[in-house]
């Protein structure tokens, strides 16, 4: 497709999802779906107008998908709506855990002694469709600072911690190919890998995030006309919190998530300080705090949550008709639709259920968390780097072909069923409450 083509249809889609968007909010489907659609029918599939041959433009799809990614963990951690506190982050957090592993396990076994690939071929493809989206899985997050609600809490919490706590088995199943060392035993796979990496990326999220929250705080308190660009601060943390991750072989994804989570909740009880200074014993509850940063004039993190909002949903847009654009008629393999049904039906649901059990978690929510495992650009991006870093390419083609079915599945499936759903668990919410 020629350039002119190109600008048409990006030029296009864009103008129908800015005139359409009241509509597409009525409509019982994501936008994903129609995105997904179009670059069906203009993909090798029905017109053959472009083939986006991820293969061959690895590299370019490995950081297009690393910067969607990042954008929209940012925008998940600023809207967090509670403190890292474990009695509230525990659920999310044995499901970023131990339900990884367990979904890792299942999946790995599947591809094994199912689809006959190689044990560490297993774990990577395990590793590479674990972790649920962030950029798909917007309609089922915290909608805005305040959403206290359950499901969205969790999936939304969880989304932010997993893209980083799958990458140590990404490792694994590539040390398991010969393409990275795990050391004898794989002492070095845990030491660095496992323990190093994560603590190190959820350290420098925190610092990061906290320290411009203070430095944002003082120079507006110092000068209220003082102006400061919220969403090139919120870039720029990023930014920051990613390259000193990167510098020292920490889990970038990891610190922004917790960078946002951290500028957040910093702000929050900055703004709590503010006005209870000026009017003592006014601020109490936690919900209280929230609402004192409500009425504040000024934060980082919302002024630019807008801006980061908007790059998501066109990263979507692009990346989600580019995955329309690579799928041929014989894609559609009984493998690679097993390996989905066994995944959205079995792995998925069992690894939840495993990670919360023992936890408060109502079965309602339970039920609800463990169908929206959305797969998409998380799935991508791991498969991206993994071929970036020498995987064979008859395995390549392989987790190519089995992953981009289950993105696609999985965009469908849960893109029909997540409003219908949704809206069924709150109505029966309100109902119990009335």
């Amino acid at each position: 497709m020629s350039d002119s083509l190109w600008f048409l249809l990006v030029g296009g889609l864009l103008l129908a999802r800015g005139l359409t968007v009241s509509l597409l909010r009525r409509l019982p489907i994501t936008p994903a779906i129609f995105y997904l659609a179009i670059g069906i029918i203009l993909g090798p599939t029905v017109l053959n107008l472009f083939h986006f041959n991820p293969l061959e433009q690895s590299a370019l799809l490995e950081v297009l998908t690393e910067i969607a990614i990042l954008i929209s963990l940012f925008a998940a951690g600023v809207k967090m709506p509670a403190p890292i506190i474990f009695s509230k982050w525990r659920g999310p957090i044995l499901l970023a855990s131990v339900s990884m592993v367990a979904t890792v396990a299942m999946v790995a076994a599947f591809a094994f002694y199912v689809l006959g690939l190689p044990l560490g071929a297993g774990v990577l493809l395990g590793a590479i469709l674990a972790p649920t989206d962030p950029v798909l899985a917007t309609d089922v997050q915290t909608r805005h600072h305040g959403d206290q609600e359950p499901v969205r809490f969790t999936l939304t919490c969880e989304a932010g911690m997993n893209d980083g706590s799958a990458f140590p088995f990404v490792m694994l199943g590539l040390g398991m190919l010969g393409l990275h060392d795990l050391g004898e035993f794989g002492v070095h796979w845990v030491l660095f890998d496992v323990l190093w990496a994560t603590a190190a990326g959820i350290v420098i999220g925190l610092l990061s995030g906290a320290a411009l929250a203070h430095l944002a705080h003082r120079l507006r308190k110092s000068d209220p006309h003082h102006n400061l660009m919220d969403d090139f601060l919120g870039l720029g943390l990023i930014g920051m919190a990613y390259g000193l991750s990167l510098l020292v072989d920490a889990w970038g994804f990891l610190a922004v998530f917790f960078a946002a989570v951290s500028l957040r909740q910093t702000e929050i009880k900055l703004a709590a300080l503010t006005i209870s200074s000026d009017r003592p014993h006014l601020i109490s509850t936690e919900s209280e705090i929230s609402s004192a940063d409500d009425k504040s004039p000024a934060s980082v993190s919302g002024g630019s949550l807008i801006f980061k909002e908007q790059l998501e949903r066109l990263s979507e847009m692009i990346l989600v008709l580019l995955i329309g654009g690579t799928l041929f008629v014989d894609s559609w393999s009984l493998r690679a639709v097993s390996l989905a049904l066994f995944l959205f039906l079995i792995a998925r649901p069992i690894s939840v259920f495993i990670g919360l059990l023992g936890t408060k978690t109502s079965w309602p929510v339970s039920g609800m968390v463990g169908w929206f495992g959305v797969r998409g650009i998380g799935s991508l991006y791991y498969l991206m780097y993994a071929i970036q870093h020498g995987l064979p390419e008859d395995i390549a083609v392989e987790l190519v072909s089995l992953t981009l079915i289950v993105v696609a599945l999985s965009i469908v499936a849960h893109g029909i069923s997540v409003k219908p759903l949704m809206n069924s668990l709150m109505f029966r919410r309100d109902s119990s409450d009335s």
